[in-house]
């Protein structure tokens, strides 16, 4: 089965800056590790110019293989940016 979880709006969202900041750092590990990912580097270019707060999302794969994080513009309206990170054995 598909997990999938969405903010729902009701508390405060984050900051895409601060979002950047952390997936940077996710992208430098995943780099030193060789964790394949898919879109990591430019949803956190993405992320850094955008300047609004984002829903964070989280996709997980029926196998567990892959987990994907959406970001949405705060209304939940539009995406403005999707990574995939590939999950270890």
């Amino acid at each position: 089965m598909t997990m999938v979880r969405l903010g729902d709006g009701s508390r405060s969202e984050s900051s895409a800056k601060s979002l950047a900041q952390v997936y940077k750092r996710r992208l430098l590990h995943t780099r030193r590790k060789g964790i394949e990912t898919l879109g990591l580097e430019r949803a956190v270019q993405i992320l850094d110019r955008y300047d609004q707060a984002v829903r964070l999302g989280q996709v997980k794969a029926a196998d567990g293989a892959w987990t994907f994080m959406p970001y949405l513009a705060e209304d939940g309206g539009a995406l403005v940016a999707c990574t995939g990170v590939r999950q270890s054995e």
